[in-house]
């Protein structure tokens, strides 16, 4: 409510005072001011005012307005001849009003130029009722050159104003696609770790079930020799279904979470890996590192599965972004070979040390430590491992010279990878 009443306050202070920046073209009797075009430019931006109240208000704060600015500036004139004066052009924005909501002239927001004429219709019809009432206290005849003055200038304020008014929606239209796809690339990341997550945690509770029956098989064992650990390994068996049964919940709810996500599940590879770009092109600013991301795609990709991809790629490139030391490049290639879509991620960082090399997808093993010396929990390569060799694929780290930096090629089957429509 009060936005409404500030729309209408707007109005009845912007229209007024916009009507004095006016002329009178080549000496005519026909006056152009501003008033219209702020007039026409309110009634379509907002949507919370009535236009017959508004042209009402309107019509009403322009005469009273001129009426007050006439007294103080031009002290010969009474104030009835005054009123006489301006007073139709109140009518002029009542019947502009009364028609922009005869005519819906907002349905037709996506079709600029049948509203441009039903603008260019209003505003001469105004003009006429205008005209009409000054004849009618004047007794003054329209000839055809003011009529025709009339539509002209119509046709100009109308298109300019709608003109004007689609640049700032179609600005904001874009500024909204901008936010919407940084969202959207937002919710992908977020997505594909998840998904990790959940892989990992299906290791962990089928690790759990098998611990559950193993732990279980030795109690029955002991208990038949009435050993006094016996009721030790239940209760470990009992507390490791426990624990499975925890993470059935927890995967559950990720699943859930993944599924409300997931209206994306296919993307092209392009896609895909430029949202992997742009997601830590952002990382890297914010390490305040300036690193070159580099993309080569070849071959005729189908639709892959999205998270799998993302889940992979964004954790290798991740790395890469934190091992470059302020300056770099990172390159992302894709390429389809018979039955396997092959990714590789190469950076030109320090490089991994040749000891290092056999351990850097163990559980735990890290070369990365916080700032307050605190080592990194060494995961996200296990992490990777997992995911892929889930779908029966590879990865590999490709051996290269001391300090020309890190390459690794990863191996995904397509009939494992691709969504049913072959685009």
């Amino acid at each position: 409510m009060n936005r409404k009443l500030l729309t209408y306050l707007l109005l009845i202070i912007l229209v007024p005072i916009a009507g004095e920046f006016n002329f009178y073209p080549l000496k005519t009797e026909i006056r152009i001011s501003l008033g219209t075009p702020v007039f026409f430019f309110i009634l379509l931006w907002s949507n919370r005012i009535n236009p017959v109240i508004a042209g009402f208000l309107t019509g009403l704060s322009v005469v009273i307005f001129r009426v007050t600015l006439g007294t103080s500036i031009m002290v010969d004139n009474s104030i009835p001849s005054l009123w006489g004066f301006h007073g139709p052009v109140f009518f002029y924005y009542f019947t502009y009003g009364l028609l922009f909501y005869l005519l819906r002239l907002k349905k037709f927001l996506h079709a600029p130029f049948i509203m441009g004429l039903l603008g260019v219709v209003t505003e001469v019809s105004a003009s006429m009722i205008e005209i009409g009432a000054r004849n009618l206290i004047f007794q003054q005849e329209m000839s055809f050159r003011t009529f025709m003055w009339i539509k002209s200038i119509a046709v100009l304020r109308s298109f300019f104003v709608l003109g004007f008014f689609n640049i700032i929606i179609l600005r904001k239209t874009k500024q909204a696609e901008a936010e919407l796809r940084a969202k959207n690339e937002q919710m992908l990341i977020l997505v594909s770790n998840l998904y990790v997550e959940m892989i990992q945690l299906t290791k962990t509770i089928q690790n759990a079930e098998n611990l559950t029956r193993e732990s279980y098989e030795l109690y029955i064992e002991l208990k038949k020799e009435n050993h006094r650990f016996a009721k030790n390994l239940l209760s470990i068996s009992g507390k490791t279904h426990e624990i499975k049964k925890d993470d059935q919940r927890i995967f559950s709810g990720l699943a859930k979470l993944i599924d409300k996500g997931s209206n994306v599940d296919y993307m092209e590879i392009e896609e895909i890996l430029n949202v992997i770009v742009t997601a830590n092109q952002n990382y890297s600013l914010l390490l305040e590192k300036k690193i070159d991301f580099q993309l080569s795609i070849n071959g005729s990709h189908p639709p892959y599965r999205t998270y799998v991809i993302l889940s992979i790629i964004n954790n290798l490139v991740a790395n890469a972004v934190e091992a470059i030391e302020g300056l770099g490049k990172i390159v992302i290639s894709a390429d389809l070979n018979e039955d396997f879509l092959y990714i590789s991620v190469s950076d030109n960082g320090p490089g991994i040390a040749e000891k290092h090399k056999k351990l850097i997808f163990q559980p735990g093993f890290t070369t990365k430590f916080e700032g307050n010396g605190k080592p990194s929990n060494g995961i996200g390569l296990t992490y990777i491992k997992n995911v892929i060799e889930e779908i029966e694929g590879t990865i590999e780290l490709v051996d290269q010279e001391k300090d020309s930096g890190t390459t690794f090629v990863i191996s995904l089957p397509i009939d494992k990878m691709k969504g049913s429509d072959l685009r």
